[in-house]
């Protein structure tokens, strides 16, 4: 029996080989069998002029962001310290006084 890599996406135990490909039956990801495993490959974080950003980085915010369900609005200019970086639909988790706990895009900020 061959030892297959787990899925990295839900990282179930369960995936199977299809042609050139890895397929999990749990989440339906798929990639490619000659890919490097997610373990080896280091996810990097660039800002919006391809600055490399790492934890505990501060941003300045590059265009006016509307906040969803009415909470105004944060500023071009402002700045965001220890930023934390995280997968996701939104790259960086921060708090921004006046505002709290939010999610930022990275294609949004610019290294300080």
């Amino acid at each position: 029996m061959s030892t297959l890599p787990a899925c990295p996406q839900c990282q179930s135990e369960y995936t199977y080989e299809d042609g050139g490909q890895y397929v999990c039956p749990e989440c339906a990801h798929e990639w490619s069998a000659q890919a490097a495993p997610a373990a080896e490959q280091a996810r990097v974080w660039r800002d919006a002029s391809g600055n490399v950003l790492q934890d505990g980085d501060t941003v300045t915010v590059i265009k006016d962001l509307k906040l969803k369900g009415g909470g105004g609005v944060v500023k071009m200019g402002t700045k965001v310290k220890n930023i934390r970086l995280v997968d996701g639909d939104h790259d960086i988790d921060c708090k921004i006084d006046g505002f709290g706990s939010m999610g930022l895009k990275t294609e949004f900020v610019r290294k300080a």
